[in-house]
């Protein structure tokens, strides 16, 4: 294990099948890498690293994250929840109002998780590959978001809300059921490009020819 003094502790692919309760005595951590490590189960000691402002407990096979993850305040750069079993996230994560990068792609959501309408300064918000079949208007709170990534869910529309997203530039929405999109996306002032490539069911949608006069890349 590397010095202890040191804010970043990288433990990718170490196949520890779990944290060793010296991870958790670091207080001083900034960066915890524990992706690709078989973790079944991350304990609740994860919050009292209050300084970290990046965690990576992408690729293993969580089907929970705990409450305390909502403590670390300091949280402002990444949190990568990727490619695990997970189906909700806890009420508490919402209060993470700083963080400004969410990954929960690859897992097993049926349901958007609550919590995501507080982190308010999100820029980049990853949710391919999940279950979902709807999104709550709760979206529309996201106002600095700028990527929004659902490429593989079950979704058949989106919100009202998103014509809230003043400052979105890519929205991924690849191998969707989609029938229809919101015409409040033809407002959106800042958006650069359209994914909607192997999405084989959207009725005629004709503003979006205007995104594309207007410079938006649609691809389809």
């Amino acid at each position: 294990m590397q010095d202890r003094s040191e804010p970043h502790l990288n433990l990718w692919k170490k196949q520890l099948g779990f944290v060793p309760d010296s991870v958790w005595e670091r207080v001083q951590l900034e960066t915890l890498v524990l992706a690709e490590n078989q973790l079944s189960k991350l304990s609740s000691r994860v919050g009292s690293l209050k300084r970290l402002r990046m965690l990576d407990v992408g690729h293993n096979l969580l089907t929970a994250v705990p409450e305390s993850v909502g403590d670390l305040d300091g949280l402002t750069e990444f949190l990568y929840l990727h490619d695990n079993r997970l189906t909700a996230l806890p009420l508490a994560l919402g209060r993470l109002t700083r963080l400004r990068y969410l990954n929960i792609s690859d897992n097993a959501f049926e349901m958007w998780p609550d919590c995501i309408a507080g982190m308010a300064s999100l820029i980049e918000l990853r949710a391919s590959g999940n279950r979902l079949v709807s999104i709550p208007d709760s979206l529309g709170q996201l106002s600095r978001l700028r990527e929004l990534h659902l490429r593989n869910n079950g979704l058949s529309s989106l919100p009202d809300a998103v014509g809230q997203l003043r400052e979105l530039r890519q929205i991924d929405l690849r191998g969707n059921p989609l029938t229809q999109l919101p015409a409040a996306m033809a407002s959106l002032p800042r958006l650069e490009k359209l994914d909607l490539r192997w999405v084989t069911t959207l009725a005629p949608t004709e503003w979006l020819a205007g995104l594309e006069s207007r410079g938006c890349a649609v691809y389809r």
